[in-house]
C-alpha cells in the first residue's frame, strides 16, 4: 500500500482531491475518513481476491457462520491494526495536520447487532481470519440496525440508527449474485419419472442482494468474507399492489429484532430468518457446484454453523434444496443435512427458545412447513421406537406440538453438534433444559466456552497496557495469547503495578472527560469505577445494582458517621423496545442518578451515570477504565457472558455470581482475586423445583430491603407517581423471579469487601495483574481453534508465494 509515510501522504492527498474535486484544505473529516477507508479497502482487495482464489483452487473445506447479528463496531482502526499500518497512517496524517483519532470518530458503528450474541459472532470472524482458517459470516444488512437510544427525562427513547447515512466504505455490492427468496403462495405436488415432487407456486418473491465485507486477519494475508443480504423488490412482482409489495419487501432488512408482541412483528421476524438462510444456502450451493460434481460431498467440503435458533430454518431449507432441486430422496438428504449443520445454544431461558405459531408459519413458508412436518413425524417415530408408550416424552420433545413449531428442537434433531458456551451452561443443558435430548443424542452435546478477540479488546482499546505487557514479557502473546500467563511473575512487582495503576488512571480520566462533555457530570477520579454494561434484562439484575445504590444513599443520609469509600456506578444498556419492565428499570436507574448526583451530602461518596446508546465504540473506552466488573446475573441464567472477559483482560476485578463463564474465571484466578456472592445455580434450581422461595420474608426481615422496596411506590422519587409499581409488584406480588431480594444481603457484603480490598492498593494491583495474566484463556482464538478441531474439522490455509 505504502512503505513509508511520505508515500502515504502523497497517495492520500491525491486520492482525496481526485475523489471530492476540491483542494485538500477544503475537505472535511467525513471526506478524509471516506478516502482513508477506500485506500485501506483497496489495499485489502488484493489479498481478499487471492484468499478466495486459494479456497477455490485448494478445494479446502469452508465454514459459513450464520448469525442474525454481527456487532462489528468500527472497522477503520481494527483494519489498520490488523494490516500493521496504524503507525504509518497516524504519523502521515499528523504531518498533514489531521488527527487519526478524529477521523476514526467519523465512522458509525455498523448497526448489525445488539448484544453478546452479535459481538461473539464478530470476535469469531476476527479469529477465523487471524488463524488462517477458511470461515465466513452470513448475516443481514439492516438499514437501521436495532435503534439509537436517547435518554429523555430518564426514559429510553428509540430512534432509527442512521449508520448507512453516508454509505458504508467497507462493503461491495454484488448485484450479479442476487438470489430470489419466496414467501406465501402454495405447494403443488406432481409425479415425474415415478417420483413424487413438490414445487412452490404463486409465491411472492423477494430479491436478496449480497453486500460483501472483507474480514482481515491480524498480521497475515488471509481475508475472509462477511456476506450481508439486503431485501429488494423482485423485478417481476406478482403482487397486485406494487407499492405495498415494495414497502413490505424493504421492511425485511430495515430493523434488527422487530417487535414480535403482535402477529405483524412475528411474520416479519420469521421472514428475516428464512430470508437469511435461503439466500445464504443458495449462494453456498451455487459456489459448491462450480467446484464439485457430487452433491453428496457437501458435508466434507462445507460446514454450516447456526448461531442460536434464529438461523434454524437452514435445516429444512437445505432439505428442500437437496430434495426439490437436487432430486435426492429423504434419507440421503437428511444424512447430508445433519452432517453439514452444527448448532450453538445461547440460553438456559426456556422463554428465549423460539417457537412459532403454525397459523403464521404454514401460510408464510408452505413448502418449509411440509418439510418440518415430515421431520417431526420421523423424529417422533424414532422416539417411539426408543421409548415405546412414553407419550409424555414424545410430546415434550416433538418438533411441532401445541400448535407451535419449536426451533431448538429442529436444531438438535437436524445437526451433528450442539454446543453450550460455558462449562456450567453446557451442564445445565445436559442435565436440565435439554436433558431428554441429551439422553437420546449424548454424542452431539459438547462445550465451547466463549472468548473475545484480544486484538480489539486489548491491542486496539488499550494500547498503553499492550505496550506495558510487550515491555515486560515480549510480544509473542499477541499471536499466542495464553502466554499472557507469564505476567503472573509480576504479581508482586511494585514497578509494574505502579505503571499499571498509572494506565488505569489515564483511562479513567479519558472516560470521565467524555462523560462530563456528554452529561455535565464531573466524576471523582479517585473513586472506584464500578461498571455494569450489557443488555437490559431482568435476569441480568441491573435492579440488584440500583437497589444497592439506593441503600447506600439511604444510609449516607441517615447515618452521618457512615463515610464509604467513594465510588462511581456506571451503567450502559439498551432495553428491547417492547420490553416494558426493562424500560422501567432504565427509568429507575436514571431517577436514582438524579437524586444521588444532586445531593451534596451523598455525591461526595456516590455518583451514578447512565451512558446512553451503549455500543462497541463506547465499550472500547469503558472496559479499560473500569475497576470493578459487575457480573451479577441470577446463577444459571447467563449462558456465558463475554463482558466479564473484556473487563478481566483490562485489569478490572469481577464482582459476580457463580454463573456462566464467571465459574471458569474463578477457576483460573482463585477466589481471592474475585468477589463472589449469592445463590449458586443448583440452589436457584432447588427454589424453582420446590417452590419454597418467599420474597416477602426477605422484605419483612431486612429493613434495608423493606425501605428500598417501599421507596419504589411511596413518593420517595420526585415526579414518579406510579412509575415503579411494575417493579414493586414483580418483587412482592410475583415473588421476585430472579431472587434480587434473596441475594441483596450477600451482594451488599461483597461490596464492602470490594472497598476494603481497594483501600489496600498493593493487594488490588496484585489482583488486577493476576486477572490480566489469566485472561489469555478467554480469547476467541482458543474458542475458534476448539470449534475448528472438535466440530468443524477444518484446517488452516496459508498463502504460498
Amino acid at each position: 500500500m505504502f512503505s513509508n509515510k511520505e508515500e502515504f501522504k502523497q497517495s492520500f492527498i491525491k486520492k482525496l482531491e481526485m475523489t471530492y474535486g476540491k483542494s485538500f484544505e477544503e475537505t472535511s473529516n467525513e471526506d478524509r475518513f471516506q478516502t482513508l477507508g477506500q485506500m485501506v479497502r483497496e489495499h485489502i482487495s488484493e489479498n481478499w481476491i487471492r484468499t478466495n482464489e486459494l479456497y477455490r483452487s485448494s478445494k479446502t473445506k469452508q465454514i459459513y457462520y450464520f448469525s442474525i447479528e454481527f456487532l462489528l463496531g468500527r472497522l477503520l482502526s481494527s483494519n489498520l491494526l490488523n494490516l500493521g499500518i496504524t503507525g504509518v497512517a497516524k504519523d502521515g496524517l499528523e504531518e498533514l495536520g489531521i488527527s487519526l483519532a478524529e477521523i476514526e470518530e467519523v465512522e458509525a458503528d455498523a448497526g448489525l447487532g445488539n448484544g453478546g450474541l452479535g459481538r461473539l459472532a464478530a470476535c469469531f470472524l476476527d479469529s477465523l481470519a487471524a488463524l488462517n482458517l477458511p470461515g465466513h459470516g452470513s448475516g443481514i444488512r439492516y438499514k437501521h440496525g436495532l435503534f439509537e437510544q436517547k435518554i429523555v427525562d430518564g426514559f429510553q427513547v428509540e430512534l432509527p440508527e442512521q449508520w448507512l447515512r453516508y454509505g458504508h466504505v467497507w462493503e461491495v455490492r454484488k448485484s450479479d449474485l442476487a438470489v430470489e427468496v419466496p414467501f406465501w403462495g402454495k405447494v403443488e405436488s406432481y409425479m415425474e419419472n415415478g417420483r413424487l415432487n413438490f414445487r412452490h407456486v404463486e409465491a411472492e418473491n423477494v430479491m436478496a442482494v449480497p453486500y460483501d465485507m472483507p474480514v482481515v486477519g491480524y498480521n497475515t494475508e488471509t481475508v475472509n468474507t462477511l456476506r450481508l443480504w439486503s431485501a429488494e423488490p423482485s423485478p417481476f412482482p406478482i403482487h397486485s399492489d406494487v407499492l405495498q409489495y415494495k414497502k413490505e419487501t424493504e421492511t425485511i432488512t430495515e430493523f434488527l429484532y422487530p417487535d414480535d408482541t403482535h402477529d405483524e412483528g412475528k411474520i416479519l421476524r420469521l421472514k428475516q430468518q428464512y430470508f437469511l438462510v435461503s439466500a445464504s444456502l443458495h449462494s453456498i450451493i451455487r459456489s459448491f457446484k462450480k467446484k464439485f460434481s457430487h452433491i453428496g460431498d457437501l458435508p466434507e467440503k462445507i460446514g454450516i454453523h447456526i448461531n442460536d435458533t434464529h438461523p434454524v430454518l437452514a435445516i429444512p431449507e437445505l432439505m428442500r434444496i437437496l430434495m426439490d432441486e437436487e432430486k435426492l430422496g429423504w434419507e440421503e438428504a437428511w444424512d447430508i443435512t445433519v452432517r453439514t449443520i452444527s448448532y450453538t445454544n445461547h440460553t438456559t431461558l426456556s422463554e428465549a427458545l423460539e417457537k412459532w405459531p403454525i397459523r403464521i408459519f404454514k401460510p408464510l413458508l408452505p413448502r418449509i412447513y411440509l418439510i418440518v412436518e415430515e421431520i417431526n413425524e420421523r423424529f417422533c417415530r424414532h422416539l417411539w421406537e426408543q421409548y415405546p408408550g412414553d407419550w409424555r416424552r414424545i410430546e415434550d420433545m416433538a418438533v411441532i406440538a401445541h400448535d407451535q413449531v419449536k426451533m431448538a428442537h429442529i436444531a438438535i434433531a437436524g445437526s451433528f453438534s450442539v454446543n453450550g458456551v460455558a462449562a456450567l451452561h453446557t451442564e445445565i443443558l445436559k442435565t436440565r433444559e435439554m436433558k431428554q435430548f441429551y439422553e437420546v443424542f449424548p454424542e452431539k452435546f459438547n462445550n465451547k466456552t466463549n472468548g473475545i478477540t484480544h486484538r480489539r479488546w486489548l491491542l486496539k482499546s488499550n494500547p498503553e497496557l499492550t505496550q506495558l505487557i510487550n515491555e515486560s514479557i515480549g510480544d509473542d502473546w499477541i499471536k499466542n495469547p495464553i502466554l499472557l500467563s507469564e505476567l503472573e511473575a509480576f504479581r508482586d512487582d511494585h514497578s509494574f503495578a505502579a505503571k499499571l495503576m498509572w494506565i488505569k488512571q489515564q483511562k479513567k480520566q479519558a472516560l470521565a472527560k467524555r462523560i462530563e462533555q456528554q452529561s455535565g457530570i464531573k466524576l471523582n477520579l479517585d473513586s472506584i469505577f464500578d461498571v455494569q454494561v450489557k443488555r437490559l434484562h431482568a435476569y441480568k439484575r441491573q435492579l440488584l445494582n440500583v437497589f444497592h445504590i439506593i441503600y447506600l444513599y439511604n444510609r449516607i443520609k441517615e447515618d452521618s458517621s457512615f463515610q464509604p469509600y467513594p465510588r462511581t456506578f456506571i451503567f450502559g444498556a439498551k432495553a428491547s423496545p417492547g420490553y416494558y419492565y426493562a424500560k422501567k428499570i432504565i427509568k429507575l436507574i436514571n431517577s436514582t442518578a438524579e437524586l444521588v448526583n444532586k445531593d451534596p451530602k451523598v455525591n461526595k461518596y456516590v455518583q451514578v451515570v447512565f451512558l446512553e446508546n451503549y455500543r462497541v465504540s463506547l465499550a472500547e473506552q469503558i472496559f479499560p477504565a473500569a475497576d470493578v466488573s459487575e457480573q451479577i446475573s441470577t446463577a444459571g441464567k447467563e449462558a456465558s457472558g463475554t463482558g466479564n472477559m473484556k473487563f478481566m483482560m483490562n485489569g478490572a476485578i469481577t464482582l459476580g455470581t457463580l454463573d456462566g463463564a464467571n465459574v471458569e474465571i474463578l477457576e483460573r484466578v482463585g477466589d481471592e482475586n474475585m468477589f463472589i456472592f449469592g445463590l449458586k445455580a443448583e440452589e436457584v434450581m432447588r427454589y424453582y423445583l420446590n417452590g419454597d422461595y418467599r420474597a416477602r420474608e426477605y422484605y419483612h426481615h431486612d429493613k434495608r430491603i423493606r425501605q428500598v422496596v417501599d421507596q419504589l411506590v411511596n413518593g420517595f422519587f420526585p415526579n414518579s407517581f406510579g412509575q415503579f409499581e411494575a417493579i414493586h409488584d414483580s418483587l412482592l406480588a410475583e415473588n421476585d423471579q430472579y431472587f434480587v431480594l434473596r441475594d441483596f444481603a450477600s451482594y451488599a457484603d461483597a461490596h464492602e469487601k470490594v472497598a476494603e480490598a481497594y483501600l489496600d492498593r498493593d493487594r488490588w494491583m496484585k489482583m488486577s495483574i493476576i486477572n490480566i495474566a489469566q485472561s489469555g484463556y478467554f480469547t476467541s482464538d482458543r474458542t475458534i481453534q476448539e470449534y475448528a478441531e472438535e466440530i468443524w474439522n477444518i484446517d488452516k490455509v496459508k498463502m504460498l508465494h
